[in-house]
C-alpha cells in the first residue's frame, strides 16, 4: 500500500533512539523528510546521518518554551513545508507514589506534559488541511503500570488533552492520534526490566501475559506510527491505538 508519504515532512522529538527514531526511519524509508530532535546532541545527529539527506538533527529539550518554534523553523527552513509532528519524549523516572520527589514530578511535568501541549498547539497553528499530530503515549493511558506512578498520572491527562485537540482541529482538516506501546524492546524497556535484578526472567515473566508471547520490535512500532502519520489514514482521527501485542484486555 502506498502511504503517500512522498516529500512530506514531519518533526519527530525524542528520536535519537528508541521510538521515536523507529518511527522516524519507517516514515524516511517511505519517502518523507523528517526533522529529528533530542536532547543528545551526539545520538541525534548520528540517528539523522543514519537515515541520510532526508533526515536533520536539531538538539532541543521538549521542556524549553522556544522548542516547538525552532523545530516547525527547521522542517520549513531544511525542507520547504512542514505536514505534521509526532511528539515523543524519553519516559519519567520509575517510582512509587511514596517515592517520587515533588522534583521529579515537576521535571517529568515539563517535558513530559506540558512541553508535549506546547509542541502541539504551536504545531496545530503551523499545520496546513491534511497535518496531523502524533503523541506517543502508553499503555498507562487506560491501565496503571506497577512502578511508573509518574507516567501513570502524566499520560491518561495527554491523552484526554490530544482528544480533546482532535475535536477542535477536525474542523481545520487535522488529525490527532496516539499510539500506546506495550512492551517493545527498547533500551527503556530493557533498563525497567533490568529494576527487578534479573532482566531476562522479567522479560519471560512479562511475554507470558501477552498474547502474542514477545516483545515487540522498535520497526513494528515505526510502521504503525508512520502509517498514523501518513495521507493514508486521513479518515482516522482521535484514536489512542495499542501497539501492545494484544496485552490490553478492553476493547
Amino acid at each position: 500500500m502506498d502511504l503517500a508519504l512522498k516529500d512530506r515532512v514531519y518533526v519527530v522529538t525524542g528520536a535519537s533512539r528508541g521510538l521515536g527514531l523507529a518511527a522516524a526511519r519507517e516514515l524516511v524509508s517511505d519517502g518523507a523528510k523528517v526533522v529529528l530532535s533530542s536532547r543528545d546532541e551526539e545520538s541525534v545527529t548520528a540517528a539523522a546521518a543514519e537515515l541520510g539527506p532526508n533526515a536533520a538533527a536539531i538538539t532541543a529539550d521538549n521542556a524549553d518554551p522556544g522548542t516547538p518554534e525552532r523545530l516547525i523553523a527547521t522542517a520549513r527552513a531544511r525542507f520547504g513545508r512542514f505536514d505534521g509532528i509526532l511528539i515523543s519524549v524519553g519516559g519519567p523516572p520509575p517510582g512509587l507514589g511514596t517515592d517520587n520527589t515533588d522534583e521529579q514530578w515537576q521535571a517529568a511535568f515539563e517535558s513530559v506534559f506540558l512541553g508535549a501541549v506546547r509542541l502541539a498547539r504551536s504545531a496545530a497553528a503551523e499545520l496546513p488541511e491534511g497535518g496531523v499530530i502524533g503523541f506517543v503515549l502508553s499503555g498507562s493511558v487506560h491501565e496503571p503500570i506497577p512502578g511508573l506512578t509518574i507516567s501513570n498520572g502524566l499520560r491518561p491527562g495527554l491523552a484526554g488533552f490530544a482528544k480533546s485537540l482532535s475535536v477542535e482541529l477536525g474542523p481545520r482538516g487535522i488529525r490527532v492520534v496516539g499510539l500506546l506501546p506495550g512492551r517493545i524492546d527498547t533500551d527503556r524497556v530493557r533498563e525497567l526490566d533490568a529494576l527487578s535484578g534479573d532482566a531476562d526472567a522479567a522479560r519471560t515473566r512479562t511475554s507470558a501475559g501477552i498474547p502474542l508471547r514477545r516483545y515487540g520490535h522498535p520497526e513494528e512500532f515505526g510502521r504503525t506510527a508512520a502509517f498514523l502519520l501518513s495521507p493514508a489514514a486521513s479518515y482516522v482521527t482521535g484514536i489512542m491505538l495499542p501497539v501492545d501485542g494484544g496485552s490490553r484486555h478492553g476493547f
